[in-house]
């Protein structure tokens, strides 16, 4: 099963990236502006929303496997019916597909995990996440060597058939059942506590700073360090690699709790200040640092609230991702309003005040779990 997680995830992370490493090929064939760009990376963060959540209820309750299969040709089909020449409305819609596509299997995967790995899940975790780290860092460049030798849209061809093949394997291996069929039990209380506000506010914060980095860290290269789209790609994957350098680092550590969170949003908002402050750092060097701050909020996250919702851990990991996702849907919105209207400096700086946000949920989150 960790295989087959493993390999899902990776696919996960490239789509991630995809639109954020093709934005100056997007900007110049639609003409958007920042604002647009952020609004098709929204429309990706949306559908994924929407996927995560519906698939909690959909996971807790039905076999997992066929739910697996159909949540990855939903995103092929999205990648695959990419082409050059596409309208703006046609590109958000294909966003929105394949968003909800890998929405649904981000929620099953999830639970499978911490249902497998219990008291483990966080390290778990960890490793599993540690692939979509390694699948965003992989797409920029392959990426742009797809755009210098044919059409720039050969990358989400790729991704789609990429997917094809996770739900073939998908087909053929079994996956645990929900625990209702183990156990015959029910949820032993009410989901929507007080206690998963917490958590659902952390991934809200977190996601949209990972999307915002990530579509915007080429207009940050090239309109405020006068650098190419290039320098601006190798950023987005310095980024990522930094995600998983935090990941990785995490596990030679015994206790992965909230402290843990509240230590990276407040590293992650000091980095930010900083890099903005000075626009002299190396985007690739800025970017790595902010992601190893980063690296371990997201998987943690989802292990400490599928640990405190044992009995529901599929719909409770559905709601924080999909809190995750309206994050991913608002901020790179916000962020590209701010940078058309004051500045790429002030777009790009705001994002310290979310990883602050980070930081006071993961301190309510202390007291409440």
């Amino acid at each position: 099963m960790l295989p087959l997680c493993f390999s899902a995830f990776f696919a996960f992370g490239a789509v991630l990236v995809l639109v954020g490493a093709n934005q100056a090929s997007l900007a110049a064939e639609l003409g958007l502006d920042l604002a647009q760009s952020g609004l098709l990376a929204s429309a990706l963060a949306l559908g994924l929303g929407v996927g995560v959540v519906a698939a909690g209820p959909l996971f807790d309750r039905f076999a997992r496997r066929p739910l697996f299969v159909v949540s990855a040709l939903l995103a092929a089909v999205a990648l695959l019916g990419v082409e050059q020449g596409m309208s703006y409305a046609r590109w958000l819609a294909h966003a929105t597909l394949a968003g909800f596509g890998i929405g649904l299997y981000d929620t099953l995967i999830s639970a499978v995990v911490v249902q497998r790995y219990e008291e483990r899940a966080a390290r778990a975790m960890l490793v599993v996440h540690a692939a979509a780290t390694l699948g965003a860092m992989t797409a920029p460049p392959v990426a742009g060597w797809i755009a210098a030798t044919g059409a720039y849209t050969g990358s989400f061809v790729a991704a789609g058939w990429l997917h094809v093949g996770i739900a073939a394997w998908a087909a053929c291996v079994p996956l645990p059942p929900p625990v209702r069929f183990r156990s015959g039990g029910a949820r032993s209380g009410p989901l929507l506590t007080s206690a998963l506000l917490p958590f659902a506010a952390i991934a809200f914060a977190y996601v949209g700073v990972e999307a915002s980095v990530t579509v915007f860290a080429v207009p940050w290269a090239r309109d405020v360090l006068g650098l190419d789209a290039e320098r601006g790609r190798l950023a987005i994957s310095a980024f990522w690699l930094g995600l998983l350098c935090g990941r990785l680092g995490l596990l030679v550590r015994r206790d992965l709790d909230a402290r843990v969170l509240l230590g990276a949003g407040a590293v992650a908002t000091a980095i930010l200040g900083l890099g903005v402050a000075l626009r002299s750092l190396p985007p690739e060097a800025f970017l790595f640092a902010v992601g190893a701050a980063l690296g371990s909020v997201y998987p943690v996250m989802i292990s400490l609230t599928g640990q405190h919702f044992p009995d529901a851990r599929g719909t409770a990991a559905g709601l924080a991702a999909g809190a995750g996702a309206l994050g991913g849907f608002a901020v790179p919105w916000l962020t590209g309003g701010a940078g058309d209207r004051f500045g790429m400096v002030a777009g790009f700086g705001s994002l310290a005040l979310w990883c602050a946000a980070m930081a006071g949920a993961a301190a309510w989150a202390r007291r409440v779990t």
